[in-house]
C-alpha cells in the first residue's frame, strides 16, 4: 500500500513539474495574464487538420474573432494553403513543433531540430517566423527552456478547455466546462487535430462555436496570445 502511495505522489510530482500548465518551476510559462479587463486567448494546437480548420475559421471570421494557432511543421506540410490562409485572415500562428511525437523529448532533450524545422516551414509559407512557441503536451525541462531563450520565442501554456477533448466529449459539455474556466486574461487551449495525424475534431467545432457566443453575450473580447501578452507575434 505505501509502494502505491509513494508511485502516485511521484507520478503526480513529475506531472506537476514537467507538463502542468501552471507550473513555472523551469521558468515563465504564461497561462493568464493579471487583468481586470474582460478579454481571453482561444488558441489551437495539433494542427492544421482538415475539414475542422477550416470550419473554425468560418466560425471564427463569421464571429470577427482572432485566435491563435500553434501549428504542428507536419500539419503545415500537409495544408499549406489553410496555413495561408490562417495568417490571411487576421489569426497568429505559433510553432508547435515538428512531429508532435514525445518520445522526441529523449532523443533530443534540446528539441533545437523539432523547432527549427518548423519555423523554416512556416515562414517558407507565409513569409513570417513565429514569435511564440508551445511545446507538445506542455513538456518542458531545462534543455528546451534554454533554446526557447536562445532563439528569443515565447513559450506559451494555457488552460485546457476540456481534459477529454481527444475524446470528442459533446459539444454541450465542453463548452460548459471551458466557460467554467475562463477568467480575464485567460488562455484557453483547445485541439484542431491530432498529434500530426488529424483527427476528428466535430464536437470541438461545435464547442467553439457556443463558447464564443456566450462569452460574448458576457461582454467578452477575444484576442491572440501576442496581443495579450504585448509582445510580436513574429520575429
Amino acid at each position: 500500500m505505501l509502494l502505491l502511495v509513494i508511485i502516485v505522489v511521484s507520478l503526480v510530482l513529475i506531472y506537476w513539474l514537467f507538463m502542468s500548465p501552471f507550473s513555472q518551476v523551469f521558468g515563465s510559462f504564461p497561462y493568464q495574464v493579471k487583468t481586470k479587463q474582460k478579454v481571453v486567448a482561444l488558441t489551437f494546437d495539433d494542427g492544421p487538420n482538415e475539414p475542422y480548420t477550416s470550419a473554425l475559421l468560418d466560425i471564427l471570421d463569421r464571429q470577427k474573432v482572432k485566435a491563435t494557432f500553434f501549428m504542428v511543421g507536419k500539419c503545415v506540410e500537409r495544408y499549406p494553403e489553410i496555413v495561408k490562409r490562417v495568417a490571411q485572415t487576421g489569426h497568429t500562428i505559433g510553432n508547435h513543433g515538428w512531429s508532435h511525437q514525445f518520445g522526441r523529448y529523449f532523443i533530443e532533450p534540446s528539441y533545437r531540430h523539432q523547432i527549427d524545422k518548423t519555423q523554416v516551414l512556416i515562414n517558407k509559407t507565409i513569409g513570417q517566423t513565429p514569435a511564440l512557441f508551445r511545446p507538445p503536451w506542455l513538456w518542458r525541462q531545462p534543455m528546451l527552456m534554454t533554446t526557447v531563450k536562445q532563439k528569443g520565442l515565447q513559450i506559451v501554456s494555457g488552460r485546457f478547455g476540456h481534459e477529454l477533448e481527444v475524446f470528442q466529449p459533446s459539444a454541450k459539455i465542453m463548452a460548459k466546462r471551458t466557460l467554467k474556466k475562463v477568467r480575464p486574461g485567460a488562455i484557453i487551449i483547445f485541439h484542431d487535430g491530432f498529434d500530426a495525424r488529424g483527427g476528428n475534431r466535430h464536437q470541438t467545432v461545435e464547442a467553439v462555436r457556443l463558447i464564443i457566443e456566450e462569452l460574448k453575450r458576457q461582454g467578452y473580447q477575444f484576442v491572440t496570445v501576442d496581443q495579450l501578452l504585448v509582445i510580436k507575434a513574429y520575429s
